[in-house]
């Protein structure tokens, strides 16, 4: 299984990628990456999940938030708050802004996202080649109770939903915006035709794996490449493992279970799924759905833990294959 594939979004899929690496360090790594999270702010194209992804397996991450740059200043969020230029709720970092400047120019001047990415890893060489799931403006938005008490509801993006709001109201419905119209990027569709496994890291099920499966022709792909596709179950004990997953997953009907994350899957679409050892009892209830499961510790505690994780799920997809 030397030609890995895996959807990834933002802290989540990072850090399981960096145990991937460790665990599988001469395989070769195809990412594609969630940009349904990116947004634009003070004119500039900001890409929250690619750049987690490649600052982390880059070495150039603020360990303890999981995202933004390590060892960030904030002298022009400073300067732009004092012109009264917001919002103020999303803080890019000095360093983090050079990113979303080359990015944005080179996007003006006619570039696709997904060989603005590649230029951007080609200086932090993250050792897996990152592809943005679309060239295509694709934005996830939230369907929440309008605030002014009108009794309406308002759509608003999933940057102020998760980071302004910090998922604090019920979200009534998930809509990738553009996800319709989008088509994979280049490279997408010929890494997932070519790959030897496809994986499914603890990346939030709705809003990061699920927007990126909401691109015509990716869901299929994985369909029909028949080789194992293998997920790693976000939720442990019933809860998220980090963030607030159970916000976004009760807005599409899905209980936050191991189980019923799997379920929301489907068989036509899993394989294997991995939960924790703490939701072991959950086991026969996957089986029974048509998906091979074993319990295994699932907590990122370190590099080793995660390459742990990284190992069983391919062990399961060794078990799928045979």
């Amino acid at each position: 299984m030397q030609r890995i594939v895996v959807l990834a979004g933002g802290i989540g899929g990072a850090r399981f990628l960096r145990g991937l690496r460790s665990a599988v360090p001469e395989a070769e790594i195809t990412v594609v990456g969630n940009t349904g999270d990116d947004i634009h702010l003070f004119g500039l194209k900001v890409c929250p999940d690619l750049d987690t992804v490649m600052y982390t397996l880059g070495d150039g991450i603020h360990e303890e938030q999981g995202w933004g740059r390590a060892d960030e200043t904030f002298a022009v969020k400073e300067e732009l708050a004092a012109y009264g230029v917001g919002p103020e709720w999303f803080g890019l970092g000095d360093r983090d802004f050079a990113t979303h400047i080359v990015r944005t120019q080179m996007l003006g001047a006619g570039y696709p996202l997904s060989a603005v990415t590649e230029a951007l890893c080609a200086r932090w060489q993250p050792g897996v080649r990152l592809l943005p799931m679309t060239d295509d403006r694709v934005e996830t938005h939230v369907l929440i109770d309008d605030p002014d008490g009108s009794g309406g509801r308002k759509a608003v993006h999933f940057q102020e939903y998760w980071v302004r709001l910090r998922a604090s109201v019920d979200a009534h419905a998930v809509v990738p915006v553009g996800a319709e119209q989008a088509k994979p990027a280049p490279g997408v569709l010929e890494a997932i035709a070519g790959a030897d496994v496809i994986l499914f890291p603890p990346s939030n099920p709705v809003v990061s794996v699920g927007t990126i499966l909401a691109v015509p022709g990716i869901r299929e792909a994985i369909a029909d490449a028949g080789v194992p596709v293998v997920g790693l179950s976000p939720i442990v004990g019933d809860a998220p493992v980090r963030g607030m997953a159970d916000k976004v997953l009760a807005a599409v009907g899905v209980e936050s279970t191991a189980a019923a994350v799997a379920a929301h899957y489907g068989s036509g679409l899993l394989d294997g799924w991995l939960v924790d050892t703490v939701d072991a009892g959950a086991v026969p209830a996957v089986e029974e759905a048509g998906i091979r499961c074993r319990a295994v510790p699932l907590m990122m505690t370190d590099e080793q833990a995660t390459a742990q994780m990284a190992t069983e799920a391919l062990r399961l997809a060794g078990e799928v294959r045979a």
